[in-house]
């Protein structure tokens, strides 16, 4: 994590202090679960809790640096802080009993403050869609004009991509709250299911199903790539965005700010910065997607090789997708629309779109739809080519006319017509 990419909420939670205190959160509840199962001594937890806010990182790192254990640095340093009674912390665990619990912790607590977020994007998104939902827009299939939408509509398209992500983000965070305190492989040798199922309950989370000494790594990578999907979602928002406010289309732009400049070398030039900034970032939030993936084959009950993965890319990725939401919310809410612009560009072929309905308008007559199609196509390219306006050049052909009339060539050219059901799509959309 970098300052410049990190909001100030996940870099608490990310710290090192935030993550001791998980530690020592999963340490305490599984103690209260043996004090109650009469292994260790009554008010055990409680003499050893006001230390929880005590615990100095720097002096656990410290001590790491000699055993070369973080866990073992931590119950020393908890030893040096309340005495005696610390002695009965850990009891028949393993180190990833403590570690896996405190991680899902930390994910859960992420995952709740990614959905917030998200939460206000979509709202900020669905007001944007109700402004635009009868301004008529181009629809392009290659970048090239295709046939007409509105601007609700496309909007109405990224708002479904991101609240699928958000259906997704709320499963995998229920599959991250899970925890161990299974003891060295998972066999509970000198611990009882009873004493995890109540610890990890107080504790918000629930049980791996059957453990090997950690939690199984599959959990982690749905949460990864339910965090890539959200990413790429904002990404292809933002990739149009970039296109609409290209000036050779300037449909809508990022709200330029009063006071912001450009580029050091030409005072006119209004980029679409944000959203150049979301694609990158979210190319951070995707490499995590692999690496997750390749972190489920550990050897047997347990290897390493997935901690030093998970140190980095989880609060990397959970931190950048964060900057990302707060980003694109933004966007969002400032994004300057030109509808006057939008429908400039719609007129600008002719209204070559009607292609299709006139298409269609031959085959009812019973023309082929092959032949229907030279005969629509010879007019259009007539019409790309600068030789006469499309619904004109259509009125002129000899063989369009023995099939339709001129008023049923005007039909398929209602703007109206062609948009009829785009209302009920956006309303699918946010019924949804």
């Amino acid at each position: 994590m970098i300052p410049r990419y990190t909001p100030k909420d996940f870099e608490t939670l990310w710290s090192s202090a935030r993550r001791f205190q998980a530690w020592m959160d999963v340490e305490l509840a599984a103690c209260r679960a043996m004090e109650k199962a009469g292994h260790v001594p009554a008010g055990t937890a409680d003499k050893v809790a006001p230390f929880r806010d005590k615990l100095d990182a720097a002096r656990i790192e410290e001590i790491e640096r000699t055993t070369r254990h973080d866990v073992i640095a931590f119950l020393t340093h908890a030893e040096e802080l309340a005495g005696e009674p610390a002695r009965w912390l850990h009891l028949g665990m393993t180190s990833s009993d403590v570690l896996d619990s405190a991680l899902a912790l930390q994910m859960v607590e992420a995952a709740d403050k990614l959905l917030e977020r998200l939460d206000t994007v979509l709202e900020a998104l669905r007001g944007r869609i109700e402004e635009h939902r009868k301004t008529p827009a181009m629809g392009r299939s290659h970048g090239i004009h295709a046939e007409p939408v509105t601007f609700g509509l496309i909007l109405a398209g990224h708002y479904a991509e991101l609240d699928r992500g958000r259906t997704r983000l709320r499963t995998a965070r229920e599959e991250i709250a899970v925890g161990k305190i299974a003891g060295a492989v998972g066999t509970y040798a000198h611990l009882t299911l009873e004493i995890e199922r109540e610890a990890l309950a107080s504790l918000g989370l629930r049980p791996e199903t059957a453990s090997t000494q950690v939690v199984a790594r599959d959990r982690h990578a749905a949460f990864f790539n339910a965090m890539g999907l959200i990413a790429a979602a904002i990404e292809r928002f933002s990739t149009n965005v970039r296109h609409w406010q290209r000036t050779e289309v300037g449909e809508a732009e990022e709200h330029f700010k009063k006071g912001q400049k450009g580029s050091s070398a030409m005072p006119h030039k209004r980029n679409p910065v944000l959203t150049e900034n979301l694609c990158g970032l979210a190319r951070v939030v995707r490499a995590a997607v692999v690496p997750g993936l390749e972190n489920i084959a550990l050897w047997h009950e347990r290897d390493i090789s997935h901690s030093s993965v998970e140190r980095m890319m989880m609060p990397d990725a959970t931190a950048t997708l964060a900057f990302m939401l707060d980003r694109v919310r933004g966007v969002i809410a400032d994004l300057v629309v030109y509808p006057e612009k939008l429908m400039e560009n719609l007129e600008q072929t002719g209204r070559l779109w009607a292609s299709e309905g006139v298409l269609l308008a031959l085959v009812g007559k019973g023309l082929g739809r092959q032949e229907a199609y030279v005969l629509v196509q010879r007019n259009a390219m007539k019409a790309f080519e600068g030789q006469g306006e499309f619904r004109e050049l259509l009125k002129a052909d000899g063989d369009v006319l023995a099939k339709l009339s001129a008023e049923e060539i005007e039909r398929q050219f209602d703007l109206e017509h062609a948009l009829a059901h785009t209302g009920a799509i956006i309303d699918r959309v946010l019924g949804s």
